[in-house]
């Protein structure tokens, strides 16, 4: 029927596949001599290049929905098992990007478990106290990738069920074998050993999604990013390439300027948490943990009261009356993370506490608000850190209730001379490291 030419199809293909080769070699040109004169060129041409399509978007009915990578580069990562989702690769990268810079900024294995684009948890591998050991149920002998993972996961270990994990290092067998006993939907890392890969490849049933990362990959775009919503397209430099560093918690705005290296330390940790969160955000530290996480709130007073309260809920958990909770032993690991946080919460109604109690050998007593206010006053030395300035001392006011001693913000202000007078009123160190740090 063709009279021997091929069908209308395929070549209909082939002339969009080249078509598309000669507009994207067309626009590298352009681009080429804009740039040579300093200019925004007139027009911008993009050109993608299909690399993999997904399920659906962020819902199921937002299809369809494809990964794609700039022509004639690569994607940032290798998918080595499962297939990743929409959300799933937004978590990855932002999740990489951090621990990545925690990696850089302070030398130390660091791990981040990821829920909805924002860190659930962020830690680096610094040794566990005996009380910890037991709140966390740690297993012994962890390597250092584990144990920075497994810090992280119990910042918030009922936000991070079913996580994305973050690994700095390559995952060893250790972490993998921890990561085998937790519910998450995928992991991150530069690299994989034999024995971590077939673990993490066997979890469900197969599907867990592993990704490699590219520790030295760059855009081909530059320094540019782009994104496309609602008809108008927005472009911004990037500044995954504006670390934060220590030196720059050295701005000490406080009479008092008493800011030993395990704070500073904090302070870059939960400075660089934040730069990977929605915001506004806020974030509390202490001993190379993020322990709460305040995201995505419009006025920054609650972000400090959310990840407050997530604060309240970690040190609880390290009280002697949840440490000796007595549950029967068919109740499985999660459900006991979550029958420990709803206890420490109290606020149960009668039908979900008789559930809630038939978990127990022995059905404890409620937390009194004695045990709250003396437990929480034995907390001390923690950092809090903010995406953009303080505009009141309201903020200072809150966080010292959860044990804050140092505070790390951008400054810049009309306010700043206020906040730093409430520090001051505290005692509080506070460093300004000026750059704000919003996240979108």
């Amino acid at each position: 029927t063709n009279k021997g030419s091929p069908p209308l199809k395929p070549r209909r293909t082939l002339a969009a596949a080249a078509y598309s080769h000669c507009a994207a070699y067309d626009s590298a040109v352009s681009t080429w001599f804009s740039a040579q004169n300093n200019e925004e060129p007139a027009v911008t041409t993009r050109a993608y290049e299909l690399a993999f399509p997904l399920k659906y978007g962020c819902n199921p009915h937002q299809l369809p929905a494809n990964i794609y990578s700039l022509h004639g580069a690569t994607l940032p990562f290798k998918v080595l098992n499962g297939k990743p989702g929409y959300i799933n690769l937004l978590d990855a990268l932002n999740s990489w990007a951090l621990v990545k810079e925690v990696r850089t900024a302070l030398g130390i294995a660091a791990a981040a478990s990821f829920k909805h684009v924002s860190p659930a948890g962020a830690a680096i591998a610094v040794p566990l106290t005996e009380v910890e050991k037991k709140a966390y149920e740690a297993p012994d002998n962890l390597s250092q990738s584990a144990l920075a993972y497994l810090r992280a996961r119990n910042a918030d270990p009922m936000c991070s069920f079913g996580d994305w994990a973050a690994l700095s290092d390559v995952v060893d067998e250790q972490t993998a074998m921890y990561l085998k006993t937790e519910v998450a939907d995928g992991i991150i890392a530069p690299g994989y050993t034999p024995e971590a890969m077939a673990i993490l490849a066997a979890k469900k049933s197969g599907n867990f999604i592993i990704l490699e990362a590219d520790p030295s990959y760059k855009s081909p775009a530059g320094e540019m990013d782009f994104r496309e919503i609602g008809g108008c397209v927005f472009a911004q430099r990037g500044h995954g390439d504006k670390l934060i560093t220590p030196e720059m918690m050295n701005n000490i705005t406080t009479k008092n300027k008493d800011l030993p290296e395990s704070a500073k330390r904090d302070q870059v940790l939960s400075s660089i948490a934040i730069k990977y969160t929605q915001s506004n955000s806020v974030g509390y530290a202490i001993n190379g943990m993020m322990i709460g996480v305040g995201a995505g709130q419009q006025s920054r007073v609650d972000c400090v009261k959310l990840a407050g309260r997530k604060v309240t809920t970690w040190w609880m958990r390290q009280h002697p009356k949840v440490l000796g909770l007595q549950f029967k032993s068919d109740v499985k690991r999660q459900a006991r993370v979550n029958a420990r946080v709803r206890y420490i919460e109290g606020d149960m109604t009668d039908i979900e506490r008789k559930t809630w109690a038939e978990q127990f050998e022995v059905v404890p007593e409620p937390l009194s608000p004695a045990d709250y206010e003396e437990h929480m006053k034995k907390l001390e030395g923690v950092t809090i850190s903010s995406d953009a300035f303080f505009p009141f001392r309201d903020s200072i006011d809150v966080c010292t209730k959860y044990g804050v001693k140092y505070v790390v913000q951008p400054g810049g202000s009309v306010q700043d001379g206020g906040v730093t007078d409430a520090c001051d009123e505290y005692n509080l160190v506070q460093s300004h490291h000026g750059m704000r740090l919003f996240h979108h």
